[in-house]
């Protein structure tokens, strides 16, 4: 039996979404071999004009939109909503993260574009979902964050609620959408009918936070800020050395005696204090201190040799370049280096998965702002040179683009 190339090729994917969790669900499934044809207005996604910047192009933009086809299309224009539903008649899947009611007034809602393509797949992926009370309220990363209980639970005891450190909400939501849009998927393979995938970050950031919703529906009590410490198991959290900072994770009394012998203090396993994983959480503190005085002797390095040796489960605390640049994820190949626009190399984040019946997944540069507009035209529509002309000079593919003029709109946004 011959495998196709990637799990997802011959799947077309039409996406109208923009800045982050959107256009991440497109581009895991662009990963995996499926076609994404991004739509974009003539001033492009917001992203595009997002820092960091290498050679005129915003890093945000490249990561979230590797492996697509831009096209530039007006939907503004009656002509170019008729261009654009043309090429959703033909795609396995739509990808919209407009607000809801905003796709429908486009005249790309799923309801109308479902009505003449029943098989198709269709993920909208908003803030609050499309429907509930709050659900036509905008929505951010942060915005999430404080409404799902993440920022309230997070942080030390005695200071203020604090924000995760990145898009946390927006990356989650994006993962969910891409699962929902293959559940879809194999779901048509049975039935040959489509579906709308509902995704919400409000939703999503909950189900992300599963630990919590477990110990709130269980309990009936909000978990409350415990720092860099487990909420219910001890010693589990981060510590001080001599140098910084490790973390250690324990979470029996088998490990914990191995721990207390392997930092010298084994009275720590018959003290009543520790006697179990419930008394060591309530005593926290004191074990806390138990351990300090003999970590701050030891630098980080020494401290993870020696516990690893033991079985322990310890690590140092990295930032995200020393995570990134380290031989794990070398060797798994997180970060893969592409051609870029102008011909140098990119670092692109890969799709996490491996899959033992298929190669690396796809990872190939962001587009420039439209340039596949001449090329998706032609190839999927049937159109000439004569009518994308006409198309073009009546405004509804926006003006000409090319990577030159792409990188020359990103530096003066830059220099703005």
């Amino acid at each position: 039996m011959t495998l196709p190339a990637l799990p997802l090729d011959g799947i077309r994917v039409i996406d109208f979404s923009r800045v982050l969790a959107g256009p991440l669900c497109s581009a895991l499934l662009g990963d995996l071999g499926a076609e994404i044809i991004k739509i974009e207005p003539p001033t492009g996604d917001d992203y595009r004009a997002i820092g960091p910047f290498s050679g005129g192009e915003s890093g945000l933009f490249n990561a979230m939109n590797r492996n697509k086809q831009s096209v530039v299309i007006d939907l503004k224009h009656d002509e170019g909503r008729a261009l654009a539903q043309a090429l959703c008649a033909q795609a396995d899947v739509v990808v919209e993260n407009f607000r809801p009611g905003v796709a429908e007034r486009l005249g790309i809602g799923y309801a109308e574009l479902s009505a003449q393509h029943p098989a198709l797949v269709y993920a909208s992926v908003s803030g609050f979902g499309q429907t509930g009370p709050e659900s036509h309220r905008p929505a951010y990363d942060i915005i999430l964050q404080a409404m799902c209980g993440l920022m309230d639970a997070t942080g030390s005891p005695d200071g203020a609620p604090t924000l995760v450190g990145d898009s946390i909400s927006d990356s989650v939501s994006g993962l969910f959408a891409s699962w929902g849009v293959l559940a879809a998927l194999l779901a048509r393979e049975r039935t040959g009918k489509g579906t709308h995938v509902d995704v919400a970050m409000f939703d999503t950031t909950l189900s992300l936070t599963a630990g919590m919703v477990a110990r709130y529906s269980t309990t009936g009590v909000a978990p409350r800020r415990v720092g860099n410490r487990h909420a219910s198991s001890a010693p589990f959290g981060a510590y001080r050395a001599k140098d910084g900072y490790f973390v250690v994770a324990v979470l029996n009394n088998r490990l914990f005696e191995r721990f207390a012998r392997a930092i010298g203090q084994p009275a720590l396993i018959d003290d009543m204090r520790f006697i179990d994983d419930a008394t060591r959480s309530d005593n926290e503190a004191a074990l806390r201190a138990c351990i300090e005085s003999w970590s701050e002797f030891h630098s980080v390095a020494e401290i993870n040799g020696q516990l690893s040796a033991e079985g322990i489960p310890v690590a140092p605390i990295q930032n995200i370049s020393e995570a990134l640049e380290s031989e794990q994820a070398r060797e798994r190949g997180l970060l893969v280096e592409t051609k870029g626009a102008d011909g140098g190399a990119v670092r692109l984040p890969r799709q996490p998965i491996h899959f033992s019946a298929w190669p690396a997944t796809r990872t190939t540069r962001a587009p420039g702002l439209g340039e596949h507009t001449q090329a998706v035209l032609e190839k999927h529509l049937g159109l000439d040179n004569a009518r994308i002309a006409a198309l073009r000079a009546g405004g509804v593919l926006g003006e000409d683009s090319t990577v030159g003029t792409r990188n020359e709109m990103i530096q003066e946004t830059k220099n703005a």
